[in-house]
């Protein structure tokens, strides 16, 4: 299997939901939502439902994306929640009401709140559908209602506000309106299917419970008549081009289908999936290429060995530099041949990459020539002391005299050259 990051395709983690068939557990996930995401070219990872993953999520790496979908009601102790709206007999009703939904999966709720965290500290594109959209705003410090029919709708006035969330008789068939915000993304992939200017779709649904106090950093897309919110996004994590994606939908876009169809209600019903991916597809790119800057090259033995080797050469290349040569140990001259060797093999540097050299010392492809020129120097130091011992005070003096003329006119010509570059 290939570790190359650049050949995996982007992953979407899903946790599944337990169910129980033929008196054994059985973990599932929609098919809707693993068709939908393999669709628009991701690849669908299941995270088990089971003890002890939720420790284990950085096996699961690389992490390009999260969905998170339907399941139990999540556990009231992870917010603040209030029941002291409703006395203990309404609740024992809620839970036999909803006895499927109310069964608290702690597990579940473990696993998928260390996901939802993970995305938010790394802005990993993530898409919560039902549950899931409730389980981001806990994450975020909000909040939810413990029964949707016993707090608002039996609060409703007016019968037009009051709204069906769930039909046990119908899970597929059921539709109730939903009133889009103007300007949010649910308007921008839903707008060619309003009609007359209004801002109304029906939306297919299945909760009990639903967010209360939205959190602060959420903008609400979608109000349901009795005015809880069916969809919320983050504007300041939601740009699918640059792979960010933070939103939660109450709604089920993927089931929204005509019936005994696939064909979906309005066009705009696979577009959450479809930006999801989009978003998943960025920030994969942005990791690998992250991940090619700072992945250092992986040397084998020999070729470690043979970088030692020119390193240590270019080492004593810039100590003979610094030391203008004076000094060398004999025994270490051949080790420059492995920096010369390998001057004269790669020709093609760059301006930046020769200046640096010359820096160190080799200021030539052949740093042996640049060694002989040196010993040529002290030989031509040497003869020149031997032939002054030998002239006289008046010869010395004059000699003397003849080169400090000739450095004030060189000084004077010098200084000339210099400023009529600078006019210029």
């Amino acid at each position: 299997m290939s570790s190359d990051l650049s050949v995996i395709l982007p992953r979407v983690l899903i946790v599944s939901r337990r169910t129980l068939r033929k008196n054994k557990f059985v973990d599932f996930v929609g098919e809707y939502h693993l068709d939908l995401i393999v669709s628009y070219g991701a690849v669908p990872v299941i995270v088990p439902r089971v003890s002890g993953v939720h420790m284990l999520l950085d096996s699961f790496e690389p992490i390009h994306g999260v969905l998170l979908c339907e399941g139990e009601d999540i556990d009231p102790s992870w917010y603040e929640q209030d029941t002291q709206c409703l006395s203990q007999e309404e609740l024992d009703e809620i839970r036999k009401l909803h006895a499927s939904d109310t069964l608290i999966d702690k597990e579940k709720d473990s696993i998928e709140l260390a996901l939802a965290k993970l995305c938010l500290e790394r802005n990993i594109p993530y898409m919560g559908i039902c549950r899931g959209s409730q389980l981001l705003n806990v994450a975020c410090g909000g909040t939810l209602y413990q029964d949707i029919g016993r707090e608002i709708s039996n609060k409703c006035l007016d019968e037009s506000e009051m709204v069906m969330h769930m039909n046990y008789d119908d899970y597929d068939g059921h539709r109730h309106e939903v009133k889009i915000v103007e300007n949010t993304p649910l308007h921008h992939w839903f707008k060619d299917s309003l009609e007359d200017g209004k801002m109304d779709i029906l939306v297919n649904s299945y909760h009990h419970q639903g967010v209360k106090r939205l959190a602060q950093r959420f903008v609400p897309m979608a109000f349901a008549p009795d005015g809880l919110i069916e969809g919320f996004y983050d504007p300041d994590a939601y740009n699918p081009e640059e792979g960010k994606f933070i939103m939660g939908l109450q709604f089920h876009p993927e089931r929204m289908r005509k019936p005994d169809s696939d064909e979906f209600d309005y066009p705009g019903c696979p577009f959450a999936y479809q930006e999801f991916v989009k978003a998943v597809v960025a920030y994969q790119k942005k990791l690998n290429s992250l991940a090619s800057i700072q992945k250092p090259l992986k040397l084998n033995k020999e070729m470690e060995n043979k970088r030692k080797t020119i390193v240590r050469s270019f080492s004593l290349a810039k100590d003979l530099y610094n030391h203008h040569g004076h000094g060398m140990n004999p025994a270490k001259e051949s080790e420059l041949q492995a920096g010369a060797e390998f001057l004269e093999s790669n020709t093609a540097l760059t301006v930046q990459q020769e200046n640096r050299l010359k820096q160190m010392g080799a200021t030539v492809r052949n740093s042996g020539s640049y060694i002989e020129r040196l010993k040529q120097n002290e030989e031509r130091e040497k003869m020149a002391r031997n032939a002054m011992e030998k002239m006289s005070v008046e010869q010395l003096s004059e000699l003397l005299s003849f080169y400090h003329t000739m450095g004030q006119i060189s000084s004077e010509i010098l200084e000339k050259k210099i400023h009529d570059i600078v006019d210029i």
